[in-house]
C-alpha cells in the first residue's frame, strides 16, 4: 500500500518541479513579468475597462499571429495561476480566469475579427485626429509637427483610443442588456396582470352561474310554493261556500 502511494506522488512531485522550473524560467526571461506585478496589473483600478481589451490582457500586439499569442497567454497563465501565488489565491482566480477569458476571445476568429475592427477604428480614428491636430497648426503658422510622429506616442494614442472604444461597446451592451431586461420584466408583469384578470374574470363568471343557478332554483321554489298556496286558499274558499249554509226562510203568522 505505502508503495502504491509513494509511486503516485513521485509523477506528482516531479510535474511540480518541472512547473517551477518553467515559472523560474519565465521570471528570468522577463523581470516584470512576475506572479505579483501580473496580478497588480490585471486587477488595478479601473480594470473592469482596461481588461476588456484582449491583446492588453495578454500584453500582446494586434498584429500577432494565434501562435504567438498562445504563447504569451500560457506564460502568464502560469505566472498568475492560484497554485503559484497561494499566498493571494482569490485575487489570482480572478487573474487566472481574465487570462482565459482574453484568450478565448482571440483564439475564436469570429471574436478576434470584432476585436481587430476595433483597433483598426482606432488607428483611423488617431490617424484623423493627426491630421486635424496639423491642419490647426497650419492654420496658425506653427511647425505642424505633431507628439504622433513619434512611434512610441502614436501606439500609445492608439491605445487610448482602443481603450475608450473598448469602454463604449461595453456600455452600449450593458445598455441595451438592461433595456432587454426592463422590457422582458415589463411584458412578464403584463402577462401576470392579464392571468390575474383573466382569472377574475373567470371566477366571477362561475359565482354569477352558480348564483344564477340558484336564483332560479329559489323563483322555482317561490312559485312553486306560490301555487300550491293559492290552490289552498281556492280549496278553502270552496269549502267555505259548501259548509255556509244561510238560515230558511220561515213564513211569517198572522
Amino acid at each position: 500500500m505505502t508503495a502504491n502511494s509513494g509511486g503516485d506522488i513521485a509523477p506528482k512531485e516531479e510535474a511540480f518541479k518541472e512547473f517551477l522550473t518553467e515559472v523560474k524560467e519565465i521570471e528570468k526571461r522577463d523581470s516584470v513579468l512576475t506572479p505579483k506585478q501580473q496580478i497588480e496589473r490585471l486587477l488595478r483600478p479601473g480594470s473592469t475597462y482596461f481588461n476588456l481589451n484582449p491583446f492588453e490582457v495578454l500584453q500582446v500586439d494586434p498584429d500577432a499571429s494565434v501562435d504567438e499569442v498562445k504563447k504569451k497567454y500560457r506564460r502568464l497563465s502560469i505566472l498568475v495561476h492560484p497554485d503559484k501565488n497561494q499566498d493571494d489565491p482569490e485575487r489570482a482566480q480572478q487573474s487566472f480566469e481574465i487570462i482565459n477569458k482574453a484568450w478565448k476571445t482571440l483564439e475564436n476568429e469570429e471574436t478576434r475579427a470584432k476585436c481587430m475592427d476595433v483597433i483598426e477604428e482606432a488607428r483611423a480614428r488617431t490617424d484623423q485626429m493627426v491630421v486635424e491636430k496639423r491642419k490647426k497648426l497650419k492654420k496658425e503658422g506653427k511647425d505642424v509637427h505633431v507628439d504622433e510622429d513619434n512611434p512610441g506616442n502614436y501606439k500609445h494614442a492608439v491605445y487610448v483610443m482602443t481603450t475608450k472604444l473598448f469602454a463604449d461597446m461595453e456600455r452600449k451592451r450593458r445598455d441595451l442588456e438592461q433595456r432587454e431586461m426592463e422590457e422582458r420584466k415589463r411584458k412578464r408583469e403584463q402577462e401576470i396582470e392579464e392571468e390575474e384578470k383573466a382569472s377574475i374574470e373567470k371566477e366571477w363568471q362561475k359565482n354569477f352561474e352558480e348564483s344564477r343557478q340558484n336564483r332560479v332554483n329559489s323563483w322555482k321554489t317561490f312559485q312553486a310554493g306560490s301555487s300550491s298556496s293559492s290552490s289552498s286558499k281556492t280549496s278553502k274558499t270552496k269549502k267555505m261556500k259548501t259548509a255556509f249554509k244561510p238560515p230558511k226562510h220561515k213564513a211569517e203568522s198572522r
